[in-house]
C-alpha cells in the first residue's frame, strides 16, 4: 500500500541516463550550474532533493516536459568538489515522489511534489509468491552472468518486504533505462514485482543464448586446434619414417598442375626435380620457400597459351582511325602484318621503333593496336633503369631473387604472344651493374629471342611471337647494335591542322567527361581552337594542347555554377578571358622586298617556324659579325657562303676586292634562341649577295637548303614542317634542294595545292628566284 502525503517543494536534479531507486546509495557526479546551485541549495535546508531521470539524456537545458513524473527523494549525504568546479555527491534513495510542478529559479529547478511510501507490509499469499518466484530468478541470473558477487546476493535475498526487494534487484541489474524507469513508475508493490519478474525472464532467455553461442564457438575452436595438433603430429611421424606419400597435400597440387598444363618437356623435367627436392626438405626451411616460388613461377608463365589475332584488317582499321588521327605510316605497317599473318601463320612477329617527340601518341598508339590484333597488351617503362638485373632477372642464389621485366610482363599477360612495349628505351643508362641496353639484344633479335634465357628462370623462354613495341624521343641515344634490330617508324611533330583534328575530334569530347560537362553546355566557335594551337602552345603533341581544353573546361563549369548558365560559347574575342593573354607570338615575314633580308625556314622540336635573316655591310677590314645565338654548324655555312661569293664575285658583278674594306654583319633575329644546322646556308647566302649588290629579295618566298663551296644545294630534313610554317606566315612559294621533292608526298594535299615549290640544284638557281629583278 502507498501512503499519499502533502505536497513539498525541493529542489531537483535532473539525472542523465541513470535511475536512482528507494533504499539505494549512489555516487553523482554533477556538473550543470543549476545541478550544483540545487545540491548547494539543498545542503543549506534539510539534505532532501529529487532525482528524476531526463528522457532524453542529450539535452543541457531541460524542461518540465523532457523529465520525467516519477522520481525518487533522496538524501543528500555527503558533498564533495572536483577540480574543475564539478562535484561529486553520495545520495540515498528514500521513497517515491511524484512531480506536480517544476519551476525554473534563478540558479535552479525548483519542484513540488507529493511522495509516496511503502509503509504497510503486504502479507499475502499472492505477494509471498512473486517474492519466491523473483528470489528464485534473480539467484538463476546471477550465476548464469556472474556479474553480482554471492555477498552481494545473500544482502539481498534477506529482504522480506517485497517493494523493497524489488528496488534493490532493479538497481543491481544491467537492464534498459526504460525499464528501470517503468519499475519505478510503478506504484503498486504487486504489479512491481510482476513487471520484474517478466524481465529477469527475458534476461534469463538472452543469457541462455549468449551461453550456448560461446559453447558452440569454443568447442569449434578446441576443434580446429585439436586438428591442427593432430595434422602436426601426422606430419612429423611421416618425416621421421621418411613416407614420401604423407598426404602432402601442395606437391599433389605441383603435381596435379603438371598433368593439366601444357609445358615443354624442359620445364616438366625441370618441375619434376625441384619438386622432388621440395619433398626432401623440411617444412619451415628456408630453401623450401624459395623453391616453391620458382614452382609456382614455373607452372604459372604461359608456356603454350596464345592469344588469337584479330585478322579482319578492315575492323582493324576501324580501330586504329578511330583512335588515332593520321599517323599513317604505322597504321599501314600493322595492316601489312595482319594481311601477311592471315597468309601465313608462321611469320615473324615485327620490332617496331616508334621514334618521335614527346606527345605524338606513341605510348597511346602501342595499346591501340594491341586492340586492334585482339591481343593482350604489356607495358614496362625503361626510362633510368641501370641494372642489367632489371631486364634477365636475378640469379636464384640471392635473397629476393625474381625474373626480369620481360619475363615478368609475359606472366602478367597470361599469354606468350602479347603487344609488349618497351617504353622509353632511348633513356637506358648502364653503371658498374651491367648494361641493360646490352641485355636487350637478345630480347629484340628474332633470331635469339626464340630461346630467352631469364637468369631466374633458366628455362629458354620463346619471345619470337610477341609483337615488340619500342619507343623513343631521340634514336641517336639508342646504341647502334640496338637500333639495327629494330625497324624504326618516325612520328613527326603534329602540323597546326592535325593538332586541330586531333582536338576536334578527340581531346574536347575527353575533357569534357572529365570535367563533368555535357556537349551542350560549351562550344568551341569557328576559329578557336586554332588559336589555342597557334597562340597557346609551342610544342610537337597535344599534351599542352589538352592542358588548355581542359583549363577552359574548368572555367566554363565554374561559371555554369556560379552565374547558372545553360551554355557558354567560346570565341576567338572572350578566349582570353579563359585563358589569359596569349603566350607565345609568331615570327612575321616582311611584307615588302628588302634589301639584305631574307626568309629562311627552321625546324625545332615543337614544329617548323620562318627564319628572317638579316644581313648589312659595314665599313671595315674584312670581318664577318654573326650574332643570334648561332651553333657552329651555322657559322661554318656562313663562312662557306661567304667564300662561295668570293669565287663568283664577277658573276655578281663585285669588286673582287670587296671584302677587304668591308665588315659584313649577318644576324638572326631572337637572339635568346639557340640556332643551329646547316639548312640556313642558302638564305645567308642570298641576304648577303643582296647586301652586297643592293638587290632586294623577294618578302613572298622562302627557302631552305644547305650549299657548298662550289654553290650546290643539298638536302635538308624537315620539309613538311617548314613548309607549314611558311604556308601559316601566307608564304606560298617555297624555293627547296632539288633532292627533296620526294618530300612533297608528305605534305598533305590542301597544303600542296597552294605552295609553289621551286626545285634548285645551284646557288645560281636560287638568286635567279629570290632576287628582284630590276
Amino acid at each position: 500500500m502507498q501512503k499519499k502525503k502533502n505536497l513539498k517543494v525541493l529542489p531537483l536534479l535532473p539525472l542523465r541516463g541513470i535511475v536512482v531507486f528507494p533504499y539505494v546509495i549512489v555516487n553523482l557526479d554533477v556538473g550543470r550550474e543549476k545541478s550544483i546551485a540545487a545540491l548547494e541549495e539543498a545542503m543549506i535546508k534539510d539534505h532532501k532533493i529529487i532525482l528524476s531521470a531526463q528522457k532524453d539524456p542529450a539535452i543541457d537545458e531541460p524542461t518540465e516536459n523532457d523529465i520525467y513524473e516519477i522520481g525518487t527523494m533522496a538524501e543528500v549525504r555527503q558533498l564533495l568538489k572536483l577540480p574543475g568546479g564539478s562535484m561529486r555527491v553520495l545520495v540515498e534513495g528514500m521513497h517515491r515522489a511524484k512531480i506536480e510542478k517544476i519551476t525554473l529559479l534563478d540558479k535552479y529547478y525548483e519542484t513540488e511534489v507529493i511522495e509516496y511510501k511503502d509503509e504497510i507490509k503486504d502479507a499475502s499469499i499472492n505477494m509471498e509468491a512473486l517474492t519466491r518466484a523473483v528470489i528464485h530468478q534473480f539467484e538463476e541470473w546471477v550465476k548464469l552472468s556472474k556479474k553480482i558477487p554471492p555477498e552481494t546476493l545473500v544482502s539481498v535475498v534477506m529482504i522480506e518486504d517485497g517493494g523493497h526487494l524489488c528496488d534493490l534487484i532493479a538497481s543491481h541489474m544491467n537492464m534498459k533505462m526504460e525499464d528501470k524507469q517503468e519499475l519505478l513508475s510503478l506504484l503498486d508493490p504487486v504489479k512491481r514485482l510482476e513487471k520484474l519478474y517478466a524481465i529477469l525472464l527475458r534476461e534469463m532467455e538472452i543469457l541462455g543464448i549468449e551461453k550456448k553461442i560461446g559453447d558452440r564457438v569454443r568447442s569449434q575452436m578446441e576443434k580446429i586446434q585439436k586438428e591442427y595438433y593432430l595434422r602436426e603430429q601426422l606430419k612429423a611421424i611421416h618425416q621421421e619414417l621418411g613416407d614420401k606419400d604423407g598426404g602432402n597435400t601442395e606437391i599433389d597440387a605441383y603435381r596435379f598442375k603438371m598433368t593439366k598444363g601444357k609445358y615443354p618437356a624442359a620445364v616438366l623435367e625441370c618441375l619434376d626435380k625441384e619438386i622432388k627436392r621440395l619433398e626432401r626438405l623440411p617444412v619451415s626451411s628456408s630453401e623450401a620457400g624459395v623453391i616453391r616460388t620458382y614452382i609456382e613461377w614455373l607452372l604459372v608463365l604461359p608456356w603454350s597459351r596464345v592469344s588469337r589475332d584479330k585478322l579482319d584488317i578492315e575492323a582493324a582499321e576501324k580501330i586504329l582511325e578511330k583512335d588515332h588521327y593520321g599517323l599513317k605510316k604505322v597504321k599501314e605497317r600493322i595492316l601489312e602484318y595482319l594481311a601477311v599473318r592471315k597468309l601465313s601463320n608462321g611469320v615473324k612477329a615485327p620490332i617496331i621503333c616508334l621514334a618521335g617527340p614527346p606527345g605524338v601518341g606513341k605510348t597511346s598508339l602501342a595499346s591501340s593496336i594491341a586492340k586492334a590484333m585482339g591481343r593482350k597488351f604489356v607495358r614496362a617503362s625503361l626510362g633510368g633503369v641501370r641494372d642489367e638485373a632489371e631486364i634477365r632477372g636475378h640469379r636464384r642464389t640471392y635473397i629476393g631473387a625474381l625474373p626480369g621485366r620481360i619475363i615478368n610482363g609475359i606472366k602478367n599477360a597470361e599469354s606468350k604472344n602479347p603487344v609488349f612495349l618497351l617504353d622509353e628505351i632511348d633513356k637506358i643508362a648502364s653503371d658498374y651493374r651491367g648494361d641493360p641496353s646490352s641485355a636487350l639484344l637478345e630480347v629484340l633479335d628474332p633470331e635469339q629471342n626464340k630461346a630467352f634465357s631469364d637468369h631466374y628462370i633458366e628455362v629458354p623462354f620463346d619471345l619470337s611471337q610477341v609483337f615488340w613495341i619500342v619507343t623513343a624521343n631521340n634514336i641517336a641515344n639508342i646504341p647502334r647494335p640496338l637500333r639495327d634490330r629494330m625497324e624504326i617508324i618516325a612520328l613527326p611533330s603534329y602540323t597546326e591542322e592535325e593538332k586541330y583534328q586531333i582536338a576536334r575530334q578527340y581531346l574536347v569530347d575527353k575533357q569534357l567527361s572529365a570535367n563533368g560537362l555535357k556537349k551542350s553546355q560549351l562550344q568551341f566557335m569557328a576559329g578557336t581552337l586554332q588559336k589555342i594551337i597557334a597562340d597557346y602552345t609551342r610544342e610537337s603533341g597535344v599534351r599542352e594542347l589538352e592542358r588548355q581544353i581542359g583549363a577552359v573546361c574548368r572555367k566554363t563549369a565554374k561559371k555554369i555554377v556560379e552565374e547558372d548558365k545553360d551554355k557558354i560559347r567560346i570565341t576567338v574575342k572572350n578566349l582570353p578571358d579563359f585563358l589569359g593573354r596569349t603566350k607565345y607570338m609568331h615570327t612575321r615575314a616582311e611584307e615588302n622586298p628588302q634589301v639584305g633580308v631574307c626568309t629562311g625556314m627552321a625546324w625545332t622540336e615543337v614544329g617548323g617556324d620562318i627564319l628572317p635573316t638579316e644581313v648589312t655591310v659595314l665599313a671595315g677590314k674584312g670581318n664577318l659579325i654573326l650574332t643570334g645565338q648561332l651553333g657552329d654548324v651555322m657559322k661554318e655555312s656562313a663562312r662557306t657562303g661567304l667564300s662561295y661569293i668570293r669565287s663568283r664575285s664577277d658573276e655578281l658583278g663585285l669588286d673582287p676586292k670587296f671584302y677587304e674594306n668591308r665588315d659584313i654583319h649577318i644576324h638572326l633575329p631572337e637572339g635568346a634562341i639557340p640556332k643551329d644546322g646547316p639548312s640556313a646556308g642558302i638564305t645567308m647566302v642570298t641576304a648577303m649577295v643582296s647586301a652586297l649588290t643592293e638587290k632586294k629579295v623577294r618578302s613572298d618566298i622562302a627557302m631552305t637548303g644547305e650549299v657548298t663551296l662550289r654553290g650546290r644545294v643539298l638536302p635538308i630534313g624537315g620539309l613538311k614542317e617548314k613548309t607549314l610554317a611558311a604556308y601559316r606566315e601566307k608564304i606560298y612559294t617555297i624555293i627547296l634542294p632539288k633532292e627533296n621533292e620526294r618530300d612533297i608526298e608528305d605534305i598533305e594535299q590542301d597544303v600542296r595545292d597552294k605552295i609553289k615549290f621551286i626545285p634548285v640544284s645551284t646557288m645560281d638557281d636560287v638568286l635567279k628566284y629570290a632576287l628582284v629583278k630590276e
